[in-house]
C-alpha cells in the first residue's frame, strides 16, 4: 500500500479523501524531510484498513471499491488530562481562571492577540513552542493558527519579495498546521475547512478549494457562505466558467445563498466569456437578491451594455402578450423573457424624478407590488422571534394592547426621532411629527408612539409641557410603553407589519436584529412603509416612501434601469443607471395594425 514513503498511484485515484491529502502531504515531503511525514501517511493507511464500528471511535472508514470515504471524528473532543487543571472542588470563577492560566488558556489567550494583529511569525513561534512543550492544542488553537496563515497568504500589503517570502511561509506552515490537525484528531469544523480553502487558492489551487468544500458535507458540517468564496473567486479569477458555475450550482444545493461580492464576480465572469445568457441569468439574481448595486457592480454591468457583445444579442420581434403576462406573473418590474430589442445600447447614468420617471428615457419606473400572504407570514415570523428575544408575557401583552387599539395609519419610533439632529430628546420634535401625521391620515387618527420606560419617566419627560403631552397620547390610545430591559425596536417593527402601516424612523435596520429577518421580504417592506425624517434650518422635513421600486427593473420594451446604493445623506438624489436602444415593433403589434 506504499511504495517507499508515498502513496500508490492506484491507492490515491480510488480514494477522494486520499487524493486531496495527497495534494498537501506529498508537496511538503519533496520540500521537507520525508521521514516527518511517513508516521502521518502510514496512520492514515492503517486508519483506512479497519472496518467502521462506531462513529465515535475516531476512525476513518473507507469504502475503496466505490471510492467513496468519510473521516468520521468523534464530538467529544480530545483533552489531555493530565494538563488539565482540577476544578473538581472549585468555584465556577475559580474555574475559569484556572482554564484562563493554564497553558492551554494562555497559549489560547496570545494567539487570539496574534490573530488581532494579524501576526503570523510570532503564532508560528507559539505553536512550535507549544508542540515542544507537549501543550495540547484545541480545535480553537488550530483554527487561529490556520487563519493567521490563510490572511498572511491573502495579504498585498506588504512588498513583492517580503509577500512571496510571507506566501510561501503561510503555505508551507498552514498545510503543515492542518495536517497535525488531522493527526491529533481535533476535530475541524467549518472555520479549519474555510482557512484551509484559502491556503488553497493562495497556491493557486481553487479545484482544491472546491474539494474542501465538498468533504465538509462528510463530516456532517453545513457549508456557509464564506466556505464557497475562495472557490468561486478563485475559478472566477482563472476564468474558468465551468467550474464557477459548478460552485454557484453546488451553493444553491446546500442552500446557501450568494451576496453581492459573489454574484459581481460571475457576472464580470459572464461578461468576458460572452455567455450573455448568463449575464440575463445573473442581472435577474441581483434583481432578486441585492435589488440596488456597488459602485464596482453597477461598472460592470455598465460596461457590458456599451459592449459590441450586448448590441448584437436580442430578438427583433417578439410576443407582446408573453411578455405581458411574464411582468404579470413575476410581480411587475420584470418579465423574464430574454433580451429584447437590437443593436447598440443607449447608457447613462441619471437620476429617477420624484414621480418615479427616468431623466434620460423619460420611462416611468413601477411600484412592484407585495403579496398580502408575505406580510401575514413575515409578521408571524416577527412576532415568534420577538418572543424568542423578549420576556414573552411582555411581548403578548403588548399585542393584547395593539388589538384592543389598533389598527394605526402609522408607527413612530419615538427614542429615534425624538433625538434626530438633537443633543437631548427633544418631545417638541416628536410632537411635530405625530400633528404632520395625524394631518396627514385620512381618518385624522393620532399615529401610535413607541417609547421606552426611561424615556416617559425621567429627565426631559418631567417637565409639564412634555409631561402634558405625554398624557394626551396616552389618553388618545396612542402612546405605548416598553418595559425595562426591553429592545423597543421589536415593539415599533412589529406595530407598522401588523397595522400595514406606514412607519416613522431613520434607523437604517441594519444591525444583528434585523438581519435575522432574512434579505428578501424585509427591504421590500421596508422600501414600502419607512418615512425618514430630515432637520434643516428650512424647519422638518417627512421624506416619504418613493412612487416607485428602488430596484434593477427590466421594463415591458427591453430597457434595464439599474439603482446605485446611495450613502448616508437622505436627500442626495440617487444614481440610476439607464440602458435602452431603439423601439421595434414586436411581433404582436406588427400584426395587429
Amino acid at each position: 500500500m506504499l511504495r517507499g514513503n508515498f502513496l500508490t498511484p492506484s491507492l490515491i485515484r480510488t480514494s477522494p479523501f486520499l487524493t486531496f491529502l495527497s495534494k498537501i502531504s506529498l508537496p511538503l515531503m519533496h520540500q521537507s524531510n520525508c521521514h516527518t511525514y511517513r508516521p502521518l501517511l502510514c496512520w492514515h493507511m492503517h486508519s483506512f484498513t479497519k472496518p467502521i464500528t462506531d462513529i465515535k471511535q475516531n476512525r476513518f472508514s473507507a469504502d475503496l471499491t466505490t471510492g467513496l470515504c468519510t473521516l468520521a471524528f468523534s464530538k467529544k473532543s480530545t483533552v489531555n488530562e493530565s494538563s488539565a487543571p482540577n476544578t473538581g472542588t472549585m468555584s465556577n470563577k475559580s474555574k475559569k481562571k484556572a482554564r484562563r492560566e493554564s497553558p492551554e488558556g494562555v497559549l489560547r489567550h496570545k494567539l487570539d492577540m496574534c490573530s488581532k494583529r494579524g501576526d503570523v511569525f510570532e503564532a508560528l513561534r507559539l505553536y512550535d513552542d507549544a508542540r515542544s512543550n507537549g501543550i495540547t492544542l484545541s480545535q480553537h488553537h488550530y483554527n487561529v493558527l490556520l487563519y493567521v496563515c490563510s490572511c498572511k497568504c491573502g495579504s498585498e500589503s506588504s512588498e513583492n519579495g517580503d509577500r512571496e517570502n510571507d506566501l510561501n511561509l503561510g503555505l508551507k506552515r498552514g498545510f503543515e498546521i492542518f495536517q497535525q490537525m488531522i493527526t491529533d484528531k481535533v476535530d475541524p469544523n467549518e472555520a479549519t475547512f474555510t482557512s484551509v480553502a484559502r491556503l488553497a487558492v493562495a497556491k493557486e489551487d481553487p479545484e482544491m478549494a472546491f474539494d474542501l468544500v465538498k468533504q465538509m458535507k462528510s463530516f456532517g458540517i453545513p457549508p456557509k457562505l464564506r466556505s464557497y468564496g475562495p472557490a468561486l473567486f478563485g475559478f472566477c479569477k482563472l476564468g474558468n466558467t465551468d467550474k464557477a458555475y459548478e460552485v454557484d450550482a453546488h451553493m444553491g444545493e446546500s442552500g446557501v445563498v450568494p451576496e453581492e461580492p459573489e454574484l459581481s464576480a460571475l457576472l464580470k465572469l459572464s461578461v468576458d466569456a460572452k455567455k450573455v445568457d448568463k449575464v440575463y441569468e445573473i442581472l435577474h439574481r441581483l434583481r432578486t437578491l441585492v435589488r440596488q448595486v456597488s459602485e464596482s457592480t453597477f461598472k460592470i454591468i455598465e460596461d457590458w451594455f456599451d459592449s459590441v457583445d450586448a448590441a448584437e444579442i436580442g430578438v427583433l420581434n417578439w410576443d407582446v402578450s408573453k411578455v405581458r403576462e411574464g411582468i404579470v406573473r413575476g410581480g411587475g418590474g420584470w418579465h423574464g423573457q430574454g433580451w429584447l430589442g437590437s443593436g447598440k445600447w443607449r447608457v447613462e447614468r441619471t437620476q429617477i424624478d420624484e414621480n418615479g420617471v427616468c431623466c434620460s428615457c423619460n420611462e416611468r419606473l413601477v411600484c412592484i407590488d407585495i403579496d398580502p400572504r408575505e406580510t401575514e407570514n413575515f409578521a408571524s415570523s416577527l412576532s415568534n422571534l420577538a418572543c424568542q428575544r423578549e420576556v414573552r408575557s411582555d411581548f403578548n401583552k403588548f399585542q393584547e394592547w395593539l388589538g384592543r387599539h389598533g389598527p394605526f395609519d402609522a408607527v413612530i419610533d419615538g427614542a429615534n426621532v425624538g433625538l434626530v439632529n438633537q443633543h437631548n430628546f427633544s418631545f417638541y420634535q416628536l410632537n411635530t411629527v405625530v400633528n404632520r401625521l395625524r394631518q396627514m391620515s385620512p381618518s385624522k387618527r393620532m399615529p401610535l408612539v413607541i417609547l421606552h420606560k426611561g424615556r416617559v419617566s425621567g429627565g426631559p419627560a418631567q417637565i409639564p409641557k412634555n409631561k402634558k403631552l405625554l398624557d394626551i397620547w396616552r389618553d388618545g390610545g396612542a402612546l405605548y410603553t416598553t418595559p425595562p430591559g426591553s429592545n423597543d425596536d421589536w415593539y415599533w417593527l412589529y406595530a407598522a407589519v401588523n397595522c400595514k402601516s406606514l412607519l416613522v424612523t431613520n434607523d437604517e435596520m441594519r444591525d444583528h436584529l434585523f438581519q435575522l429577518l432574512g434579505t428578501s421580504f424585509f427591504p421590500r417592506w421596508k422600501e414600502k412603509h419607512q418615512i425618514r425624517l430630515s432637520v434643516s434650518r428650512d424647519g422638518l422635513n417627512l421624506l416619504m416612501p418613493p412612487p416607485y421600486s428602488i430596484v434593477i427593473q427590466e421594463s415591458e420594451n427591453g430597457s434595464w434601469h439599474v439603482p446605485v446604493i446611495t450613502g448616508d445623506d437622505l436627500e442626495a438624489p440617487r444614481q440610476w443607471l439607464c440602458a435602452t436602444r431603439a423601439r421595434v415593433k414586436s411581433l404582436h403589434s406588427l400584426f395587429s395594425n
